[in-house]
């Protein structure tokens, strides 16, 4: 055996890790928020997979380095029947039960899935929000949650309205109807009382609870009104269920002050925005920012920090390398490399689970491009590891050959070592 490397499969594997890296991008992009992210996280690394797997194909066709030229003779037909199982399906099927078990929660802690919108109905909205800019936000919010979302609106000023008890937005007719209840508000002349929005929001919060899910409350108003911190928020704080405030063209520093206490007391963030044509960003960055994790993605939330999900993403890079590398000498049908490719593998997910959860920052590009060194690192590790673990060339058994002169019986085969898998 012979730790020997093949620069034109190494060139080709990081072309390859290239171009599974876009193509799950632009899936990611297109199919993010349509499809379950387990599914979306499995196509990514089976289409990666793929990717990868046929440009080494491609390049031991070429130049059989590794495999040798009598693997290219009588191999390369059950190399590329074996490619899309070994590597696209067996890669979707292990990337969805990564990301499974990624998803899971340690403890008590629950999924936030339940998201209260309470919004301020009253007078004074007409100077602060004349174009109803408010509730176009949380249309749109609406419109781009994930189907396993339920949602709440409640409006108040003076008094709280109910507008649309928690619903499933389970598809977009769903979603079309609560918009409608929203279309048909008019702005109140009321007051504005902050305190019994809150405690009536709590009380349908704990109505509608459910077991396995917790919920989360996005509150908006220009005000201010006398609250008792500590008797209306109480529940909030035992219920960890996070108050995210928003402040709209405040002009009573009080009113700031109240928003702010809110948000820090229950562990919600609090936005102060100048102009109502900015609330639709506002919303979305507090909906994403909403316990959001996958392997390809940054982790937000009350997890953001979790050692759990910090050593469950490496590890379960370690394994996706792993099972690249196995796949692709599979394809091979080499048992010697799928040894050097496994190892290498491994050690490629270690390195690339690192990247992505210390390099994804939740920016577009900057995150895309922590994508891409990761797929790279794969790609690139994988073919360069047949310099550290050596590798035998596949050979085929020879049976029955006789020497000149001599007759075949008793002769024992001429065995020529490696037989593949």
């Amino acid at each position: 055996m012979q730790r020997k490397l093949n620069p034109l499969l190494l060139l080709l594997s990081l072309v390859g890790g290239g171009l599974g890296f876009a193509i799950g991008e632009f899936l990611l992009r297109q199919w993010g928020t349509g499809l379950p992210v387990i599914v979306v996280t499995g196509i990514y690394f089976g289409i990666l997979a793929l990717c990868i797997g046929l440009a080494c194909l491609i390049a031991e066709l070429i130049s059989p380095r590794l495999s040798g030229s009598s693997w290219r003779q009588r191999y390369t037909g059950t190399s590329w029947k074996l490619l899309i199982p070994s590597t696209l399906v067996a890669l979707f099927l292990l990337g969805m039960l990564f990301e499974w078990a990624y998803q899971l929660n340690p403890g008590s802690a629950k999924p936030v899935k339940d998201i209260v919108l309470v919004i301020d109905n009253s007078g004074s909205m007409n100077e602060t929000d004349p174009n109803q800019d408010r509730y176009t936000a949380a249309k749109n919010l609406i419109n781009r949650m994930d189907r396993d979302n339920r949602v709440s609106v409640m409006v108040f000023d003076h008094a709280t309205t109910l507008l649309q008890p928690f619903t499933r937005v389970k598809n977009q007719e769903t979603k079309d109807e609560i918009i409608a209840e929203i279309d048909g508000l008019a702005t109140n002349d009321g007051g504005t009382d902050i305190s019994l929005a809150l405690e009536d929001t709590m009380s349908h919060i704990q109505e509608s609870r459910d077991a396995g899910r917790s919920a989360m409350v996005i509150l908006l108003s220009d005000g201010f009104s006398e609250t008792d911190h500590d008797r209306v928020l109480a529940e909030y704080k035992q219920q960890q269920i996070a108050v995210n405030t928003i402040g709209l063209s405040l002009v009573n520093p009080d009113g700031a002050q109240l928003l702010q206490t809110i948000a820090a007391e229950t562990g919600g963030q609090y936005y102060d925005v100048q102009h109502a044509e900015d609330l639709s960003f506002v919303f979305q960055k507090i909906y994403d920012d909403v316990g959001d994790r996958s392997l390809l993605t940054k982790r937000t939330g009350a997890m953001e920090d979790s050692v759990y999900h910090q050593i469950g993403r490496i590890a379960a890079m370690l394994l996706i390398g792993a099972a690249m590398g196995l796949a692709l000498g599979t394809v091979f049908d080499n048992r010697h490399l799928a040894l050097s490719f496994s190892i290498g593998g491994a050690v490629s997910g270690v390195l690339a689970g690192v990247v992505l959860e210390y390099g994804l920052s939740g920016e577009e590009i900057g995150d895309a491009s922590v994508r891409l060194i990761a797929c790279l690192l794969l790609a690139g590790i994988i073919a360069l590891f047949t310099l550290v673990i050596p590798v035998k060339e596949s050979s085929k058994i020879i049976r029955n050959v006789q020497r000149p002169g001599r007759t075949g019986r008793g002769q024992r085969p001429n065995d020529s070592t490696s037989r593949g898998f």
